[in-house]
């Protein structure tokens, strides 16, 4: 496994691939890697002959009162994961290098990036929108993965990549859950050990909202009611919705058309999310 920071060299190393035919598939993270993340690693290996891991904390999508500072990093813990992987390549760019002194270009992406987490994170979307144009354009790859649980910013991917022509197929990894049905998250590491137990009845609360909807019980009641679980148990709620899987349109009712359950919650000081399809 190779591991590079400088951009003239992972061009060289992408252009040696290109060359030889060799399809590539890009996994951008920002470190502190799990089975969430590696699940996504396994995925690019199957789709591609060659996989490149980003890893960069990018600022752009992070507000000045945000965990920018503290989030997680562990940069030899990642690359030790990722070489048991057999991945291709690490890029770690430095932050100079991906937003150079003026820069001043912001890559917006309108509807699927309204709403949800954009009502308490309203700079959030277009941070990711931006440092993912600029990793397209550097590792130029046949797919990129990303994963469901952050499914909002799955689909504003999507939605840029097919508005740019950046001839890149997004593709979506599932949610890879602890066993007591969390979400695997960097930032589950903030939890203390009290609030790590009592976060499992937020993936719980959304999964019976699912289930119930699907059974065809209205909504409304089912999410006043899920509130008040979520509140009663300590829970700062963000935002409980159920939205159309592919437009994020908000539902009244549930059709013929794929949705979801989406959550986000603060427990213990810090911001989860999630979401589960209606089957």
């Amino acid at each position: 496994m190779d591991t590079v920071q400088n951009l003239d060299e992972l061009r060289q190393r992408i252009r040696n691939w290109r060359n030889a035919g060799e399809k590539i598939a890009l996994v951008p993270t920002m470190g502190a890697l799990h089975e969430g993340h590696l699940s996504l690693v396994r995925l690019a290996r199957e789709k591609a002959a060659r996989t490149v891991v980003s890893i960069f904390v990018n600022p752009k999508q992070f507000a000045p009162n945000e965990d920018f500072a503290t989030y997680p990093r562990d940069e030899e813990g990642d690359l030790e994961k990722l070489r048991g992987l057999g991945t291709d390549l690490v890029y770690i760019p430095e932050p100079g290098s991906v937003y150079a002194d003026g820069f001043s270009t912001t890559v917006h992406v309108d509807s699927v990036s309204e709403g949800l987490c954009a009502v308490s994170r309203p700079h959030f979307f277009d941070g990711v929108a931006t440092v993912v144009a600029k990793l397209f354009t550097r590792v130029q790859p046949d797919i990129a993965i990303f994963g469901e649980k952050d499914y909002q910013q799955l689909l504003v991917i999507r939605r840029m990549a097919d508005d740019l022509d950046l001839n890149v197929e997004v593709l979506g990894g599932r949610i890879i859950r602890e066993p007591d049905g969390l979400a695997m998250s960097s930032r589950n590491l903030y939890l203390s050990e009290e609030a790590r137990k009592k976060a499992a009845i937020f993936p719980q609360t959304l999964s019976a909202i699912a289930g119930d909807a699907a059974s065809g019980e209205p909504l409304g009641p089912l999410i006043d009611r899920a509130l008040k679980t979520l509140e009663n148990a300590g829970f700062g709620i963000d935002y409980i919705e159920v939205r159309d899987g592919e437009t994020l349109r908000p539902l009244e009712t549930v059709g013929d058309r794929p949705a979801r359950v989406f959550g986000a919650v603060v427990l213990d000081g810090t911001r989860l999310i999630d979401n589960w399809p209606v089957v």
